[in-house]
């Protein structure tokens, strides 16, 4: 004759109420639900990301700080002037020498 499985080890452990009711809501949770799991490792990336950039301004505006106290002396005024825009004053000449590889061309593109 062949044992029911009623009799196995398990079946008590599967038709009990209890299990079901938290198998339903662990999968609710994981899941379904507005605060699943997956939507947190979601937001947690995009927060990482914006707390990054935050960072990433913060020091920009810090090196922007420190090149407007520069630029309130005139000497600094023109010497910015001359290196980023390649600007002269009157009756001068200005020599741009061009090595192999440089990035001149990307600068003045820019």
């Amino acid at each position: 004759m062949k044992k029911s499985h009623k009799y196995k080890p398990w079946f008590p452990f599967l038709s009990n109420k209890y299990v079901w009711v938290l198998l339903f809501f662990s999968t609710w949770m994981l899941f379904l639900d507005n605060y699943s799991y997956f939507d947190h490792r979601f937001l947690d990336k995009q927060i990482d990301e914006l707390e990054d950039n935050k960072t990433y301004y913060q020091q920009e505006i810090k090196n922007d700080k420190e090149n407007i106290k520069l630029l309130k002396n005139p000497y600094q005024i023109e010497k910015y002037a001359r290196e980023k825009y390649y600007m002269k004053k009157q009756n001068e000449d200005i020599y741009l020498i061009e090595f192999e590889g440089d990035s001149l061309e990307k600068d003045i593109k820019k």
